[in-house]
């Protein structure tokens, strides 16, 4: 039987390589996959957990203007396009502009909503706290692909 001789050093250099080949392409993929998976959620009453808090986080945000079926059908909307954006890689600055405009709306219930999204403000939050809290991932996400996407030009 022969042995076969791993050298960690290549080993490191062949992941980190192919790290380096597709990391920018599966964190596109993948926000684009959790934009569009929880976008498509909100088209249907109901079956988004967010979809209560982001409903009065928006008609806060236009003083009431836009009625409840119609903001989160437009927030679905919006959301599946950045999806869509980053899944595709067309697009890719208005997807970045969609995303970072989305990012400042899902910001506000921390401030709109302090006592919903804290149980004592502002070091422990409740689950939607932490839900809106790790949207800091995505922003950082979003700044990755930016720095690529405005490198190319």
């Amino acid at each position: 039987m022969k042995t076969i001789k791993i050298n960690l050093q290549t080993m490191q250099q062949v992941v980190g390589e192919w790290m380096n080949r597709n990391a920018y392409t599966a964190l596109r993929v993948s926000l684009g996959v959790v934009f569009f998976w929880f976008g498509f959620l909100k088209f249907f009453p109901d079956v988004s957990p967010a979809q209560d808090v982001a409903i009065r986080t928006i008609g806060v945000m236009t003083f009431g203007l836009i009625p409840e079926k119609i903001s989160i059908f437009l927030l679905a909307i919006w959301e599946c396009a950045i999806g869509l954006g980053f899944l595709t890689g067309l697009f890719q600055r208005f997807t970045l502009l969609l995303l970072f405009g989305q990012m400042l709306g899902t910001f506000t219930p921390l401030f709109f909503f302090t006592g919903e999204v804290f149980r004592i403000a502002p070091v422990v939050p409740t689950l939607e706290g932490q839900y809106i809290i790790k949207n800091i991932v995505i922003v950082s996400a979003g700044f990755v692909i930016g720095a690529k996407v405005l490198r190319k030009n």
